[in-house]
C-alpha cells in the first residue's frame, strides 16, 4: 500500500516538472536585432500662424485703451480711441462756414425769385435771370460740398476708434494711454491662429527630416519629457523651410489642441532623426537586484542571470520593449516570469 502511494506521488512529481518545463519553454522571448528609428528631444516654440497687428486709421492721442496683454477678443471689438483735437477745431470752422453758405444760398434764392418775377412782368431782362440762377446754383453746390467736407472730417473723428481685426488673443500693446501716434502705427498685435510648434534642428539632421513624419509632443511645461508615454501626445512635421540659418535647419509641427494662451511657450518634442539597429527585451524580463538590472536567460545547461545595461524604452508594434545596451546578443532566448 505505501509502495503503489510512492509511485503515485513520483509520478505526479514527473507530470508537473513535464508542465512546468513546457510552461518555460512557452514563456521564452528571443532576443532579435531591431531597427528602431532614432529620436532626438528638441524643443518647439508654439506660434501662432497668423499675427495681425491692429493699427490706427487716424493720428492723435491716445484716449483710451480697452485691451490689455492675453486679452481675448473678437473682431471688430473696439480696443483702443485715439483723439486729434484738430477735428473738433475743423468742425467748428466747417460749421461756421456752411452757416454762411446758407445765408448765401438764401440770398441766392431771393434774388432768382426776384428775376422771375421781373421778367414775368416784362422789367426785368434775361440776362439778369440767368446771373441770378447761376448764382444760386453755385451757392447750392458751395453748401453741398462745406457739407461733404464736414462729413469727412466727422468720419476721420470716427475712424478714431481701432477695432480689432479679427478674433484671438492679444500679445503685445506696445502704446501707452496719452501717447501721440501716426496713422497706420501699430496700437495692438493678434494673434487669431491656427497654432503650431516651430523647431530648431541642428544641420547635422537636414538630410533625416522628411515632411510628414510623426513626431511625439510632451505636455506643456520644460519638466515633461517626451519619453513618457502617458504624457506625450502625436504631431505631425508639416513644413521644412529650405533656408538654413546659423546652422539651424527650421521646421513646423502641426499638433491638436496645443492651446493658444502662451504663444512662444516652449515644448519639449521628440523628432525622428534617422535609424538604429538595437536589441531589446519586454519590461517584464527586467529584474533589479541591489542596482543592477538582470535579465534571466536559457542556457544549454539551464538558465543563468545575466547582467544588462538599459537603454530606452519604445513601442513595437504595439508592445512595451525596452533596449539592452550590453549583456546579450542576437539570438538568446530570455525567459519571462
Amino acid at each position: 500500500m505505501l509502495r503503489s502511494s510512492f509511485r503515485f506521488l513520483q509520478a505526479t512529481l514527473v507530470i508537473s516538472l513535464l508542465f512546468a518545463a513546457h510552461g518555460a519553454r512557452a514563456a521564452e522571448f528571443t532576443v532579435k536585432a531591431e531597427t528602431i528609428p532614432e529620436m532626438k528631444a528638441v524643443f518647439g516654440q508654439v506660434e501662432s500662424r497668423i499675427v495681425i497687428p491692429a493699427r490706427a486709421r487716424i493720428g492723435g492721442s491716445i484716449r483710451e485703451i480697452r485691451i490689455s496683454q492675453g486679452d481675448v477678443v473678437k473682431k471688430g471689438e473696439a480696443v483702443a480711441v485715439v483723439v486729434d483735437d484738430k477735428l473738433a477745431l475743423q468742425l467748428q470752422a466747417l460749421d461756421a462756414r456752411i452757416e454762411a453758405l446758407d445765408s448765401q444760398l438764401v440770398y441766392a434764392r431771393t434774388e432768382l425769385e426776384r428775376s422771375k418775377q421781373l421778367r414775368a412782368a416784362g422789367t426785368g431782362t434775361q440776362t439778369r435771370l440767368d446771373q441770378a440762377r447761376t448764382q444760386f446754383e453755385v451757392a447750392s453746390k458751395q453748401v453741398a460740398a462745406a457739407k461733404a467736407d464736414k462729413a469727412v472730417v466727422e468720419q476721420s473723428a470716427q475712424e478714431g476708434t481701432v477695432f480689432a481685426p479679427a478674433a484671438g488673443r492679444v500679445l503685445t500693446v506696445p502704446v501707452t494711454l496719452g501717447s501721440v501716434i501716426l496713422p497706420g502705427e501699430e496700437i495692438a498685435r493678434i494673434a487669431p491662429g491656427p497654432y503650431y510648434l516651430r523647431l530648431s534642428l541642428p544641420e547635422r539632421h537636414a538630410a533625416e527630416i522628411v515632411e510628414g513624419t510623426e513626431v511625439l509632443v510632451g505636455e506643456r511645461g520644460l519638466a515633461q519629457s517626451p519619453d513618457q508615454t502617458v504624457t506625450v501626445r502625436p504631431g505631425r512635421l508639416v513644413k521644412i523651410y529650405p533656408e538654413i540659418i546659423n546652422g539651424r535647419v527650421i521646421a513646423d509641427v502641426e499638433v491638436s489642441g496645443i492651446g493658444d494662451y502662451f504663444v512662444n511657450e516652449r515644448m519639449l518634442v521628440s523628432i525622428p532623426v534617422g535609424k538604429r539597429t538595437v536589441l531589446s527585451v519586454p519590461p517584464e524580463a527586467v529584474h533589479t537586484l541591489h542596482g543592477v538590472d538582470y535579465v534571466h536567460v536559457a542556457t544549454p545547461d539551464g538558465s543563468t542571470d545575466v547582467a544588462v545595461i538599459l537603454g530606452e524604452p519604445f513601442d513595437e508594434d504595439g508592445a512595451k520593449r525596452i533596449e539592452v545596451l550590453t549583456g546579450l546578443q542576437d539570438g538568446d532566448r530570455v525567459i519571462l516570469p
